[in-house]
């Protein structure tokens, strides 16, 4: 029985293995992709420039309680918000393309947690979630925006920085997989 199921297990592996990481990133870009780029571009000033000069809505939804403490006033912010904000649209634009089209994937997976755990945190210190938003894990819950929905994402990035881009990526054309 064990050699029957040890067969099944490597039969599986063999199979699986090398799609699981365009898998990932099929999963990523039906799910988050769109939900990113919509969120940057909530993010972008008006005009060609808008590229370079953040939306009011980039600082409120980044720095909630500067701009709250600036009177809702953006030009009262300083330079280290400005780029926090420029760097912070730029990189929902960025990010998730490349992981997308497997370019630089394992380097923007990362870099994706990382914002992914600076939202997390903002939307909890500057937005104010709480408790169930927040959740907690073996609550029976799954539908919790932070603990529960963010850890799945970040399971998905995690496969692409362990395993890189996979079949089908530009990573593998260049061969920098």
């Amino acid at each position: 029985m064990i050699q029957i199921y040890s067969r099944f297990a490597d039969a599986v592996t063999d199979v699986a293995g090398p799609h699981l990481p365009l898998l990932a990133r099929l999963i990523f870009a039906g799910t988050l992709l769109v939900y990113y780029l919509k969120s940057g571009m909530t993010k972008l000033g008006d005009g060609v420039l808008g590229l370079f000069r953040p939306s009011d809505g980039a600082y409120i939804q980044i720095f909630p309680k500067a701009m709250e403490a600036a009177g809702y006033d953006s030009s009262q912010l300083g330079v280290f918000h400005w780029v926090v904000a420029l760097a912070g649209t730029w990189a929902e634009f960025i990010l998730p393309v490349l992981i997308v089209l497997g370019l630089f994937t394992r380097l923007a997976a990362l870099g994706m947690i990382g914002f992914v755990a600076v939202q997390s945190i903002v939307d909890i210190t500057g937005h104010g979630l709480g408790g169930k938003d927040i959740g907690t894990w073996f609550d029976g819950n799954p539908s919790a925006l932070i603990v529960d929905q963010r850890a799945f994402w970040v399971f998905v990035l995690l496969v692409l920085v362990v395993k890189g881009a996979g079949m089908l990526s530009l990573d593998r054309a260049l061969k920098i997989d």
